[in-house]
């Protein structure tokens, strides 16, 4: 009689049962048999290069234009940057000569709403790599409340799906950066542990080094197995807002003085300080020379003005307004808006010195009563005009946004 020579079922017990030349095996132990080998062959596919969708810089900035409006310098610096950092890991171990090509860590400076995340977002997106965003403000010591800095590889890893090899190739984008700047140049008595301690412990993460990573995050489950994970050739892209940081420029400029200097003043543009960012200015804000120097590429974003929020509301591919046309296009509504409302969008971004996030902000408060309403009625046209942005947003709350 046929029966599978794993679990001994008879023919008539299992769905299907395969022939060999000495037994047979049925579909039941062939599915486990396929699970134990996932399992146990998870995270050890090798990485292939060949696969990797690399563009030349002036490629990768035209692929960035198409989502991210403006920021050509940064654009510029990331390019080149992504580009040598995956160009090194092209060449593989078998090079002929000693010259070893370290890694391109990129910090980007800008004020909150000019796309610092955006761009690492989109860089990940081209490139199909894992990628992860981790917030600095909850990153402290060891030991103490809040996250560790191994749980910047645990998300980078949850990305990869904890194909290990994958994840060593990915990209982090860490976010608020600035945020973990030393508190004071006076030693205290206690700890920095979540400024000067984390930037130690931030080290070994940047420049390379094998680091056993807690797949499911080290507090709540102790028992678990580690996974050795290699930074050596993970990018690692930091942004930060730096506020206050113009004065720590204006300062190395001497952009105060009086008399005979005076004319230094002319050619700087007070408008965008940023621009004259160097390292030294981020030591001046707290971060640790250290952490600079395993930083090697820093580069500033524009603050964006009433041209550029213009284009970012309706010009990129994942542009806010072809957001809201295509979700009210899901029920089967059209929507459009007037010129002028778009005129009054960006007016009122403006003023409430929001950045792009602000564009977004102002265009809920304007559509939110429409989306509420119309999937539930047989409208299939609506057109948003100036007279009904301006009703909506007088009856709002969002004046509470404004900066002063």
């Amino acid at each position: 009689m046929e029966k599978c020579s794993f679990c001994g079922r008879e023919k008539k017990e299992v769905n299907l049962l395969i022939a060999g030349i000495s037994g047979h095996i049925c579909d039941s132990c062939i599915t486990q048999a396929h699970e134990i080998i996932d399992e146990e062959l998870k995270g050890t596919s090798d990485f292939d290069m060949s696969k990797l969708k690399l563009l030349k810089p002036k490629e990768i900035k035209a692929f960035l234009d198409q989502y991210v409006v403006g920021q050509d310098d940064a654009k510029r610096y990331l390019s080149v940057a992504v580009y040598n950092h995956y160009k090194r890991l092209g060449q593989g171990k078998n090079t002929k000569d000693d010259v070893e090509i370290e890694k391109s860590n990129i910090i980007l400076v800008g004020e909150t709403g000019t796309g610092k995340t955006l761009l690492a977002r989109t860089i990940a997106k081209m490139l199909h790599v894992p990628f992860s965003i981790v917030d600095a403000t909850v990153l402290t010591e060891a030991g103490y409340v809040g996250e560790d800095i191994e749980s910047i590889l645990t998300r980078l890893l949850q990305a990869a799906d904890y194909d290990v090899n994958a994840a060593q190739r990915g990209i982090v984008f860490i976010d608020e950066i600035d945020k973990i700047a030393r508190k004071g140049d006076n030693p205290s008595i206690t700890r920095d542990v979540s400024g000067e301690g984390v930037q130690q412990g931030l080290l070994k993460l940047l420049e390379g080094s094998i680091v056993n990573v807690p797949p499911q995050g080290g507090r709540k489950h102790p028992e678990q197995k580690m996974i050795a994970v290699d930074t050596k050739n993970i990018l690692f892209i930091c942004g930060g807002a730096f506020d206050g940081i113009d004065k720590k420029i204006s300062q190395r400029l001497n952009t105060q003085i009086i008399g005979y200097g005076g004319d230094t003043r002319d050619r700087i543009d007070k408008n965008n300080i940023l621009q004259y960012i160097a390292p030294q200015d981020l030591k001046s804000f707290g971060l640790i020379p250290e952490i600079i120097g395993r930083l090697p590429v820093l580069t500033y974003l524009n603050p964006l003005d009433r041209e550029t929020l213009r284009k970012i509301l309706t010009e990129p591919k994942n542009a806010i307004i072809k957001q809201y046309i295509k979700l009210f296009k899901l029920d089967h509504i059209k929507l459009s808006f007037d010129e002028a409302c778009f005129e009054f969008i960006v007016d009122k971004a403006v003023e409430f010195k929001l950045g792009a996030r602000g564009l977004r902000s102002i265009c809920e408060v304007i559509i939110n009563d429409a989306m509420f309403e119309m999937p539930s009625e047989e409208t299939k046209e609506f057109n948003v005009t100036l007279e009904y942005a301006q009703e909506k947003l007088s009856k709002s709350n969002l004046k509470r946004l404004k900066v002063a």
